[in-house]
């Protein structure tokens, strides 16, 4: 199951996917985008993919190269970045790497 939301502010777009970024699900919400008319850069929060095949691994590497940066807070979609040197996010907010060279960006508390 893929779930994709759009949340728009002055400045940027925010992409959250959930779920399994996976074959025709991916191929579909790169249709998407690029028939979306969006002000402002994209940002594509990773923070709830559970998981990424090649064909999502592809889509990503083309928002990539379409200018899109990416936001992550666990270790599995800091790894898929990390692999396919996706340009991260950062809008204030501290990103840090551990000693492989994963991204983290911390949660805001609840």
């Amino acid at each position: 199951m893929l779930r994709v939301e759009f949340h728009e502010n002055d400045n940027y777009v925010t992409m959250k996917i959930e779920g399994r970024f996976v074959g025709r699900f991916a191929e579909d919400v790169r249709d998407l985008v690029s028939r979306r008319n969006a002000p402002g850069d994209l940002v594509i929060d990773l923070s709830d993919v559970s998981f990424v095949d090649e064909a999502g691994e592809k889509v990503l590497t083309w928002f990539a190269r379409i200018g899109a940066r990416f936001l992550t807070d666990n270790a599995y979609s800091s790894d898929v970045c990390t692999r396919l040197i996706l340009p991260m996010f950062s809008n204030n907010r501290k990103i840090s790497s551990d000693p492989n060279g994963n991204h983290h960006t911390p949660r805001s508390p609840q």
